[in-house]
């Protein structure tokens, strides 16, 4: 008898350490769980939608609003006695848990002025600048971002659907090999003007050792070259009323930015042969390969028909795979830097649209 009650307290006990440890156990189980599926999810929509417009299909975009769990513990203790009139009685103790997890997801679909925002409007040039100055490679955020820089085109044919002839690009890549080669040598900053903090500058630091790469990147933007050991060049939107020693950049939209992308997916044979996307041609009539342009250059999608077991993200679109290799860093880090410049643009919009909320069972 004695044993028994020993043993209905020590549950009593243990059921109470339960209760006030339930939360902290909660949280260190279903957060990451939730983290990363969120993650994967929104991966898997941005390469399902760059699939979507290689085939000139419509894309569209949830974005996920809200995530709530609801945690429930239940627990209970009971007793069971029994009387024998022989003599011999007993008591039992009973002890129930339970536990309970029930999420609600909101969606919202990005539409009406989110979309204009988000989407349709051009990536501000400062917010460019800022994430080549961030660490990212000016080679990449230019070379996808950037559809003209003065009179050097950098594939705008390509800011939608597939063109039927190769776009120009050819000089904006050799100029972005100039930046980027400025860029690892710290031989170039970008900021406001010490005369005029409304003005943005790209300033080259000049010397006898990159005299001959600065003459290369003076002759393709046209500007002048002083001895003061520096060259300021202001930066601009207006393509209308341009100076001399001025750089006039037309930035890409997240739209453009997407279609441009998507040049770089690889097509089934099949559906090359049924007619589903338009193939680019050369202007001698051969097959245009993407990858020689800037975006083409940084990022790679495969196709297989089956699920392929090296797959960083992978989505299933008319009856194949679509991927990016895990091992392929390059294609990759184009990804992050899409997701965090759709995450950027999108952050701008205030409009509320209607969500989607649906129980997770």
């Amino acid at each position: 008898m004695r044993k028994h009650l020993i043993l209905l307290l020590t549950s009593i006990v243990l059921l109470s350490g339960c209760q006030s440890s339930f939360g902290p156990s909660g949280l260190s189980n279903t957060h990451p769980a939730y983290n990363q599926t969120i993650i994967n999810t929104l991966n898997q929509q941005m390469l399902l939608n760059l699939v979507r417009l290689k085939y000139r299909d419509e894309s569209y975009f949830l974005t996920i609003s809200s995530v709530t769990s609801s945690l429930n513990f239940t627990g209970n203790i009971g007793v069971n006695a029994s009387m024998n009139l022989l003599g011999s009685n007993s008591i039992s103790p009973q002890l129930g848990v339970s536990y309970s997890d029930s999420p609600t997801i909101s969606y919202q679909p990005l539409q009406g002025e989110d979309f204009l925002k988000g989407i349709l409007s051009p990536i501000s040039l400062e917010s460019i600048l800022v994430m080549s100055q961030s660490g990212w490679d000016i080679k990449r955020i230019f070379g996808i971002c950037i559809e003209r820089i003065n009179n050097i085109l950098n594939a705008p044919r390509a800011s939608g659907p597939a063109p039927a002839i190769e776009p120009e690009y050819k000089k904006f890549k050799a100029l972005l090999d100039l930046f980027k080669e400025f860029q690892y040598k710290g031989r170039i900053e970008i900021g406001p003007s010490a005369f005029d903090n409304k003005k943005l500058v790209m300033m080259f630091k000049t010397n006898t050792a990159n005299k001959n790469m600065l003459s290369r990147l003076a002759n393709l933007l046209n500007f002048t070259i002083t001895d003061n050991g520096k060259v300021y060049i202001e930066l601009t939107n207006n393509f209308i009323n341009t100076d001399t020693d001025k750089m006039a950049i037309r930035t890409r939209s997240i739209s453009s930015v997407l279609f441009y992308l998507s040049q770089g997916i690889d097509i089934p044979e099949d559906h090359i042969e049924e007619g589903l996307v338009t193939i680019t041609k050369t202007k001698s009539g051969s097959n245009f390969n993407w990858a020689n342009t800037p975006a083409g250059s940084a990022f790679k999608v495969k196709v297989s028909y089956f699920y392929p077991d090296n797959a960083f993200i992978a989505v299933n679109y008319r009856n194949h795979w679509f991927y990016i290799e895990d091992s392929d860093l390059n294609s990759k880090s184009t990804f992050m830097l899409l997701t965090q410049l759709f995450d950027l643009q999108a952050g701008q919009s205030s409009y509320s649209a209607p969500t989607l909320t649906l129980p997770v069972r």
